[in-house]
């Protein structure tokens, strides 16, 4: 794995891999905990957008297999289809986990396309301590947000 390639984190939830899902793939808790807005459909091919402040960037749904996978793809230019070239793809991969088996979830989230993009270096090197900045902001948000919607 080249580096600035893939990022990856992994966070343990104490709460079964469908809430856990849920609140990965609907708009409605993602906005709770990641973006200020966010508007898609939860199907593969899904397309839509998601806001951060008073930037809108383009959403589109590349997996939904509840309750392994939720994946898609964000960043990507507007009226063009997303890809490997335009846009970063995010996977969140859940796992059962806990006792008794699937009372909790190991989420293992990456999110790779830096290199794809034809960047240089440096700015390869920026967009990736961008993005691991803000997913150490808002990935222990998680648990807080399934705790609540499991109440």
């Amino acid at each position: 794995m080249d580096e600035f390639g893939t990022l990856e984190r992994r966070i343990h939830i104490d709460a079964a891999p469908e809430v856990v899902f849920g609140v990965v793939s609907s708009p409605e808790h993602l906005r709770e905990w990641w973006p200020d807005e966010a508007d898609y459909p939860v199907v593969p091919g899904g397309a839509g957008r998601i806001r951060f402040g008073d930037s809108w960037v383009q959403f589109t749904v590349v997996d939904a297999v509840p309750p392994r996978r939720f994946a898609f793809r964000w960043t990507h230019p507007e009226g063009e289809p997303a890809g490997p070239g335009n846009s970063y793809l995010v996977v969140f991969d859940l796992e059962p986990a806990g006792s008794p088996v699937g009372s909790a979830t190991l989420l293992r989230m990456t999110e790779s396309g830096f290199r794809e993009r034809g960047w240089d270096e440096a700015k390869v090197a920026a967009e990736y301590a961008e993005h691991t900045t803000g997913w150490d902001l808002f990935l222990p948000r998680l648990p807080g947000v399934v705790a609540r919607v499991s109440s």
